[in-house]
């Protein structure tokens, strides 16, 4: 029977739901090489201080749940103070300060209990539909005895809210912040993208200037075509493709993205990337995309010139997994190595068939990219 040999394709407009897919936790053990290392990157200190510091620190949250029991209305919420390498606890009561340092902690007076402060935190709550864009956030802040809102800016609106928000408790205060708040997302390989119909996310990389973004198929786009991710926020932009001859492009992603080098496992996990090695022939193989999901075969040949009716396409690498329109542009990778980006096929995930895919090298080097590796 003769099949027709179709690209993977833009899939029509419909979101589906995407698995969550979470950054790497540390294990159980509390002092394990990776956390120690990181604090000593991130926090300034030394291993000698990061094993300390992290065993006062179990010392205090051990502290902190006896006494926001025991304390009751006079619990005046507490923080860990890193220099003193205590925790402080904040009571309203003077007597109760001997509990505290009973306990191991260190016991400062304040003159608002938590249930108070968390109080005139919900009366602000109950403000937000009133709230300027200037406005923030606001939040308790323990050290202060204080509910903080923040503002980036002020006019008469913002002026008009703090009144408000300032009658809600005497303990607000006010906060100038210089820049505002915004969501950030993950880039992350085989995640639905959207620029007028779906295609899927390659892998993550980013320019020989530092610009974050992915390589995706040729055939999803051109240079200029806006993009919006996964969750249809803003994304970004085609900065270059190239279809037919070959099926390449990539895609700059705005701030609210960052790139990250995992592959999409559609059962709430990803698959780290560490490299572009190509598989020979014969290899095990897994592609993911955003319409069937997770997918495996073996490659069955190198540099094939595939002739789809939109033109023809050299240099793509033959596979027995199946994919489906909107799978476009996924990833394939074996073991944890990047391989390419879904082009096009016959068949599908329910009978069976061909994928090619363009090999990702040939699109880092086209466009001056490297990729995000884990």
């Amino acid at each position: 029977m003769k099949r027709t040999i179709r690209l993977a394709g833009v899939a029509v407009l419909a979101a589906g739901t995407i698995a969550a897919i979470g950054a790497p936790t540390v294990g159980a053990e509390p002092v394990s090489p990776d956390l120690v290392a990181a604090m000593e990157r991130d926090l300034g200190i030394s291993a000698q201080q990061a094993h300390a510091r992290l065993a006062q620190e179990a010392t205090a949250m051990r502290a902190d749940a006896e006494l926001s029991r025991s304390l009751g209305e006079s619990f005046g919420g507490s923080y860990f103070d890193a220099a003193r390498g205590k925790l402080v606890v904040g009571v309203t009561e003077q007597a109760d300060a001997a509990k505290v340092r009973a306990a191991g902690a260190e016991a400062a007076v304040v003159p608002n209990s938590l249930r108070e402060l968390d109080a005139t935190k919900a009366a602000l709550d109950a403000m937000d539909a009133a709230a300027p864009a200037s406005v923030t956030g606001w939040y308790v802040d323990v050290p202060s005895s204080s509910v903080v809102v923040s503002v980036n800016g002020r006019d008469a609106a913002t002026d008009a809210f703090l009144d408000k928000a300032k009658a809600a408790g005497d303990s607000v205060r006010v906060q100038e912040v210089a820049e505002s708040p915004r969501p950030l997302y993950n880039v992350v390989g085989g995640d639905a993208y959207y620029m007028g119909g779906r295609c899927s996310v390659g892998f993550s990389v980013r320019s020989s200037s530092g610009q974050a973004g992915f390589v995706t198929a040729g055939h999803c786009g051109t240079r200029g075509t806006a993009v919006s991710g996964y969750n249809q926020v803003a994304m970004g932009s085609f900065q270059g493709s190239s279809f037919p001859n070959n099926d390449y492009a990539w895609v700059s992603v705005n701030s609210n993205w960052t790139p990250q080098p995992w592959v999409n496992l559609y059962n709430g996990s990803a698959r780290v990337v560490s490299g572009s090695s190509a598989a020979p022939v014969g290899s095990s193989i897994c592609r993911s995309g955003s319409t069937t999901g997770w997918h495996c075969g073996s490659v069955q040949a190198l540099n094939q010139t595939v002739r789809y009716a939109e033109g023809t396409v050299y240099g793509l690498t033959r596979t027995n997994v199946c994919a489906e329109p909107g799978d476009s542009g996924g990833s394939f990778i074996s073991g944890n190595q990047a391989q390419g980006m879904t082009s096009g096929g016959s068949g599908n995930c329910s009978s069976g068939g061909t994928t090619y895919f363009q090999p990702v090298n040939e699109a880092l080097s086209a466009y001056g990219l490297s990729l995000v590796r884990g």
